[in-house]
């Protein structure tokens, strides 16, 4: 599918700021089910702007205000162009633990400092519910399980949530659901990294052709492959494979993706700091268009 995609946002400071840099992971990623056409960036004080490959890949521009200024404007316009990602094979259990999926899974199969222990009561009860034969079966069960335990609820989370949090109040939002499956996975064995984009969550008897959105959140997990199934990357070769705990289902045509990472911090749209003792009011918004018929997604 086609979409031109719009992000914005504004900071307001009640009082003159300068030195303010600033690192975004907004552009599209290029994938084997994904490319981006056009990326254009927009920032007002006008800034000269730099790119990089942060260490899992994802695409950071970098800019910096040093003059005084009170407000700072970011506008970012691109065209994606998205297919349906290969079917995953379900490989076994024991390929778990051979020496290519090891190699592949490096980091993402680690827990990260702030994470509850994985002997939490609550998580090993959670983990018991599954009982699934391969990997890609755990990985499915898991995108049902988290939405059937946990509200999905707006506002009973924040950005700095921990998922000890999301197990104490029993709501949260995407992020949190994402956070959760990553320790569940990796408690079963699985790699996993947390994976930041959009969702085209248009109805799916059609909608608008327009949308505002949020940015999304869901997973990539490294599934084993099946010998003699023609999967991405080989016969048998280990697959990261997007998965979508919000939506009950694996990533498709409809998810756009920016980047991975361990967690959320990896991946943040935006990250910065500047000098001056003022505080800042944020405005952002997403406006995601469709260019060609397209089915809807749950947001």
């Amino acid at each position: 599918m086609h979409y031109a995609i719009r992000y914005t946002s504004e900071y307001r400071y009640d009082g003159p700021v300068t030195d303010n840099l600033n690192a975004l992971r907004v552009k599209p990623a290029t994938t084997s089910s994904q490319r981006c056409d056009e990326f254009h960036t927009r920032i007002d004080p006008e800034a000269r702007v730099s790119r990089h490959l942060d260490y899992f890949g994802t695409e950071v521009l970098e800019f910096g205000i040093p003059t005084s200024h009170r407000e700072l404007a970011i506008d970012v316009r691109t065209r994606v162009v998205t297919s349906e990602p290969a079917r995953p094979a379900a490989g076994p259990w024991a390929s778990l633990h051979t020496s290519a999926y090891e190699d592949a899974a490096g980091e993402f199969a680690l827990p990260w400092q702030d994470q509850p222990a994985l002997a939490d009561p609550r998580l090993r009860q959670l983990h018991e519910q599954i009982d699934a034969e391969d990997p890609l079966a755990y990985l499915r069960a898991l995108c049902e399980l988290i939405p059937a335990c946990f509200e999905y609820r707006p506002g009973a989370t924040y950005v700095g949530s921990t998922v000890g949090h999301l197990l104490e109040v029993g709501a949260g939002v995407c992020q949190d659901f994402v956070h959760l499956a990553l320790i569940l996975l990796r408690r079963a064995g699985i790699a996993a990294r947390y994976v930041s984009g959009y969702l085209w969550a248009a109805p799916e008897d059609g909608g608008a052709d327009s949308l505002e959105v949020d940015t999304h959140a869901w997973l990539e997990a490294l599934l084993p492959g099946a010998e003699g199934a023609d999967v991405e990357g080989g016969h048998g070769e280990p697959v990261w494979v997007g998965a979508d705990p919000t939506n009950r289902r694996l990533a498709g045509e409809t998810h756009v993706k920016i980047g991975h990472g361990r967690f959320y911090a990896d991946v943040a749209p935006v990250k910065g700091l500047y000098l001056g003792g003022a505080t800042s009011e944020l405005t952002a918004a997403v406006t995601m268009t469709r260019l060609d018929p397209q089915a809807g997604a749950k947001a």
